[in-house]
Order: structure tokens, then C-alpha cells, then sequence
């Protein structure tokens, strides 16, 4: 059981009002995750401002931003976010070829794709110190420069947030129950 209160709006220290109704405005609710990072204003500040910036500041397109996120939450085991970003993936129309080729840790059937994918977990698996082939790979496969350090971008929030949920042990919320996952 965790040690961790997943917050409200009227039990958050006053400094983490901002993100709860940040979190609300976008989501239409407080996600527990972000009830639960409330406990410190700083981390709950941290992880939508970097999510802000992958989704508004990259050159990665929608699809491939969610192709990062869902990989780094696979690669860590994070139940939470890989079905929090699973609805979200479904509520931007991504294939659900996609999300469930790495939900169900299968290759995307795009080349392109699966090469951003298969970057992002040698990203985390190295702990970012890939090889030259890596990279080459990844840029013959049609990405640039730009693309690669975009990533990192995906890989630091979703750290945050996959982190979060392991340690405080955040339950999933009714809204993503529909697309709840378990690692294999």
C-alpha cells in the first residue's frame, strides 16, 4: 500500500493549485498522478511543463510523441501511464495497431515508426549512451538530428511520471481502466 496521498484540489499544498487545475483543465479531472505528484509542487510543475513542451515544442509528429511515451512507460513497466497514454493515443486517433504492437511488446508494422521506437528503448536501456549505429539507423530511417534530441524530451517526462507511479504506487483511474495494461 502506498505512503502517498493522491491529492484534490482542496487537500494540495496551496503551491500545487496551479498544476491541479492545469491538470483539470486539460483533462476535464485531476488524474491521480497528478494528484499524487501534488505532494510536491515542484515535481507536479515539472512534469506539465515538459509535457507541455513535447507536445507543443518538438518536431516529432502526435504519433510519434505517443510512440515515445508508451515505449519509455513499457520499457519501465508503468501500468498507470501506458493506459493513461493507450486512451490518449485512442482519443488522437492514433492506430491502435501502433499502441498495441508495443503494448503487447510486438513490432510497429511501419518501418519508420518502429525505428523511432527501437531508438527510444536503447535510449533508456543505455541510459542514453547509444551507439553511432543507433543513431545512423535511426536517421536512415528518415529522422534528423532534431528528432533525436526531441526525444529526450519524452524520455525525461515520462521518467518523472513512471517513477512517480512506482514509488507511490498510483491507482488507475476509472477513466483509463478500459485500456489498463499488465507487463507480461
Amino acid at each position: 500500500m502506498s505512503q502517498f496521498k493522491v491529492h484534490t484540489k482542496e487537500s494540495a499544498p496551496e503551491k500545487a493549485l496551479p498544476a491541479l487545475e492545469t491538470a483539470e483543465a486539460m483533462f476535464g479531472f485531476v488524474p491521480n498522478l497528478l494528484g499524487v505528484m501534488a505532494t510536491s509542487p515542484a515535481l507536479a510543475e515539472a512534469y506539465l511543463a515538459l509535457s507541455k513542451i513535447f507536445e507543443k515544442n518538438t518536431a516529432l509528429s502526435t504519433t510519434e510523441q505517443q510512440i515515445v511515451l508508451l515505449t519509455v512507460s513499457r520499457y519501465h513497466e508503468c501500468h498507470y501511464c501506458m493506459a493513461a497514454h493507450s486512451i490518449v493515443a485512442d482519443m488522437q486517433s492514433i492506430p491502435t495497431e501502433i499502441t498495441q504492437a508495443i503494448r503487447n511488446d510486438q513490432p510497429i508494422p511501419d518501418s519508420k515508426l518502429q525505428a523511432l521506437r527501437t531508438l527510444v528503448t536503447a535510449l533508456v536501456e543505455q541510459r542514453g549512451a547509444i551507439s553511432e549505429l543507433d543513431i545512423t539507423s535511426f536517421l536512415d530511417a528518415g529522422y534528423q538530428r532534431i528528432h533525436l534530441m526531441d526525444v529526450m524530451v519524452g524520455i525525461g517526462q515520462k521518467t518523472l511520471s513512471n517513477y512517480t507511479n512506482h514509488l507511490a504506487e498510483t491507482p488507475l483511474d476509472t477513466a483509463f481502466e478500459n485500456r489498463a495494461w499488465a507487463s507480461s
